[in-house]
C-alpha cells in the first residue's frame, strides 16, 4: 500500500515585532509556507514576507479579548498538514516561551506528524535593548526569571515566594502578560522585595510605537495607569535597572579612539 502523503508543519517565532529581528531560518520558513496560522502579536512587517499565494489565517489569542480556542487551532494545523500544505504556525516572540508551542508540538506528534521549531527573539529578551541594560549584568544580578502574569485559574502564582527567591538569589524578574493584574503582582512582590526596587514597563517592545516607563516596584501599578500603558507589555523588576539609571547620570562625553589625529 502506498503510504499517505502529507504536508509539513513548522512553528516559527516571529520575534517581538521588528521584522529585522527575525532569524534567517524564520524568513525562509515564512516565504516557503502555503498556509500561515498567525497570532495577533505578529506585526504586518513580518507577514509581508509571506508569498502572495499563501493563505493567511488569523487565529488571535490575546489576554482580555475574545480568543480562538487552542483546540480549534490545533485541529486547523493538523487538517492543513494532512491536506498536503506547508504549514507555518507563526507566533509572536518565541513559540516555546509562553507561546503554547509545547501543546501544539505534542498534538501534531501524537498524530504522527513531525514538527520543526524555529526559535524567535522573545519579547522579554528584547527588553534588554529597549532598557539599555543586560538582564543578567554580573554586578547586579546572578540570573533572570521569566514568569507569566496570567496563570491558569486555580494555579495562581505565589508572588511573595517569587519575590523572596529573587531577592535571595539576586534575580531579575521579567513578567509577561501581567498588566491587567499589575496591582496584585505589585502587592505580592512587595512582600519579598524592597519598595524602592527599580522597575520598568515596556509597551510594544521593538516596534516604532514602543514606550518605556521607569519607576519603582511600589509605583508599578500607578505608573501603568498614569501612562495609559496596555497590553502587550513586559514588566522588568530588578537592580539591573538601577545600574542603567546611574550610568545615564554619570556617563561622560565619548570620544572615538579612531578619530583622526592631527
Amino acid at each position: 500500500m502506498t503510504p499517505l502523503l502529507h504536508g509539513r508543519c513548522t512553528l516559527v517565532g516571529a520575534g517581538p515585532g521588528d521584522p529585522e529581528l527575525l532569524t534567517l531560518k524564520a524568513v525562509r520558513a515564512i516565504q516557503a509556507a502555503s498556509v500561515l496560522l498567525v497570532d495577533d502579536l505578529v506585526s504586518p512587517g513580518v507577514l509581508a514576507m509571506a508569498r502572495p499565494t499563501a493563505r493567511v489565517v488569523h487565529v488571535g489569542k490575546r489576554g482580555g479579548c475574545t480568543s480562538t480556542p487552542q483546540a480549534f487551532i490545533e485541529r486547523l494545523m493538523l487538517m492543513a498538514v494532512l491536506e498536503g500544505e506547508n504549514v507555518v504556525r507563526l507566533k509572536g516572540g518565541d513559540p516555546m516561551v509562553f507561546g503554547r508551542g509545547g501543546e501544539e508540538v505534542a498534538h501534531l506528534r501524537a498524530a504522527g506528524i513531525a514538527v520543526e521549531v524555529v526559535n524567535g527573539v522573545s519579547a522579554g529578551m528584547a527588553c534588554s535593548a529597549a532598557l539599555g541594560t543586560a538582564l543578567t549584568h554580573r554586578e547586579q544580578a546572578h540570573g533572570v526569571l521569566f514568569i507569566t502574569g496570567h496563570a491558569h485559574p486555580g494555579r495562581e502564582t505565589d508572588w511573595a515566594l517569587v519575590a523572596g527567591t529573587a531577592h535571595a538569589a539576586r534575580l531579575t524578574l521579567v513578567v509577561y502578560m501581567g498588566v491587567s493584574r499589575l496591582a496584585d503582582i505589585e502587592q505580592g512582590l512587595l512582600a519579598g522585595l524592597p519598595a524602592h526596587t527599580p522597575a520598568a514597563i515596556v509597551e510594544r517592545v521593538s516596534l516604532p510605537e514602543q514606550r518605556v516607563a521607569r519607576c519603582t516596584l511600589a509605583s508599578l501599578h500607578a505608573t501603568a495607569r498614569s501612562e495609559g500603558l496596555a497590553s502587550p507589555c513586559i514588566i522588568v523588576v530588578g537592580d539591573v535597572l538601577q545600574g542603567v539609571a546611574a550610568a545615564e547620570q554619570q556617563a561622560p562625553a565619548l570620544h572615538s579612539p579612531f578619530a583622526a589625529q592631527g
